[in-house]
């Protein structure tokens, strides 16, 4: 369930399983060292409550570091890491969290994703160790990303906790019409990930010209219609201040339904993310 709340305040939340995410949040994928440390304060500075990390992107310490930097509260803040691939039995989900948690300097993180599905080891192990983790305190809510809907099947059927979120590729560009409707039927939150499709959408001349009817940038109307979608929360990227501050000031005008059709009408075939380890997709 999305409600409108803006600054900070302005920002629409999902809410699920009593938490609440913030419908744009800071995705860090690729971001290290200073660049990703100042990205996460001056996010935080600029308004934004929703931090999105990894294991994988080696970068925790750093998004840690720009929280402290922030001063923001902690509580205020919604943060998202992901489990490292290939430790998904319980003993690697639990070591996989604890290195999180070290490296983040936080005593809990507020989502736990696993990050892609794997073969190797039983949905029911993965997420009963998840479990475990939520009944300590050490995580908040679970969830999963690049899972198709029959991944999704499995994960529902194997666990008694709500399932908070499906991160997935979503933009202008990508039909992902099957997920979206199995996680809506259910209220489980779709996350996009490479909203902007890579900087696509930054130069769409479409885009552009629906941006010039509302004094925005090609970007920002690319965000919006993804918000405006029941449940959907997009991460963009950001490294400038500049790019940061534009990403966030999204909340402050209305797509109609005439732009949100032009949108809608976009061909729907550019997956971006593909790696070998990949599901066999939704079609």
């Amino acid at each position: 369930m999305t409600k409108d709340v803006g600054k900070a305040e302005r920002v629409p939340i999902f809410e699920r399983d009593g938490g609440r995410m913030p419908c744009i949040g800071l995705g860090t994928f690729q971001a290290t060292g200073d660049e990703c440390r100042n990205a996460v304060k001056t996010a935080l500075d600029v308004g934004y409550r929703h931090i999105d990390t990894a294991r994988m992107y080696k970068n925790e310490k750093e998004v840690g570091a720009g929280i402290k930097e922030s001063e923001v509260p902690r509580e205020d803040i919604f943060l998202t890491t992901k489990l490292q691939m290939g430790q998904l039995d319980e003993e690697g989900v639990k070591r996989s969290c604890e290195n999180s948690l070290s490296d983040l300097e936080t005593d809990y993180v507020d989502l736990l994703l696993i990050h892609w599905p794997e073969e190797s080891v039983p949905l029911k192990e993965t997420l009963g160790a998840m479990s475990d983790l939520k009944q300590e305190g050490k995580i908040r809510h679970i969830g999963v990303s690049n899972f198709t809907v029959e991944w999704m099947q499995r994960a529902v059927s194997a666990t008694d906790e709500e399932i908070f979120c499906n991160q997935i590729e979503y933009h202008p560009y990508i039909k992902q019409a099957p997920p979206m409707r199995f996680c809506g039927q259910r209220g489980i939150g779709i996350v996009a990930y490479s909203p902007l499709a890579r900087g696509k959408a930054v130069n769409d001349s479409r885009l552009a010209s629906i941006a010039t009817k509302h004094g925005k940038t090609a970007a920002q109307i690319a965000l919006r219609w993804l918000v405006r979608q029941d449940d959907v929360i997009a991460i963009p990227k950001g490294r400038s201040e500049e790019h940061i501050r534009q990403n966030f000031e999204i909340f402050d005008f209305e797509l109609d339904h005439e732009d949100m059709e032009a949108i809608g009408k976009f061909e729907r075939d550019q997956r971006l993310i593909d790696p070998d380890w990949a599901p066999e997709w939704d079609s």
